[in-house]
């Protein structure tokens, strides 16, 4: 049985702790008058959040030169005939 880490759920999993995390601690805030008690929760939704954004950057290919060398040439503009002076 071959399993493979899909990062897709992993960070819609990720993403639904952290909203879920932070709504219950902006009502826990609310109803206990209280953000010092429940700066733990805001932590752990920022922790996820954090850790969603580290799965959803992807690394760039550095060491293929077709797309190092084309990303650096700018792009040829076409030459054409400058702009014509008409007598009044």
């Amino acid at each position: 049985m071959d399993l493979q880490f899909d990062k897709a759920l992993a960070r819609t999993v990720l993403f639904a702790v952290a909203v879920v995390f932070f709504i219950v601690a902006v009502y826990q805030t609310i109803v206990q008058n209280d953000l010092g008690r429940n700066y733990w929760l805001y932590m752990i939704s920022f922790g996820c959040l954090m850790w969603f954004r580290y799965l959803a950057i992807e690394k760039k290919p550095e060491d293929d030169p077709a797309t190092t060398v084309a990303a650096k040439t700018p792009a040829k503009r076409p030459v054409g005939k400058g702009k014509s002076k008409r007598k009044k």
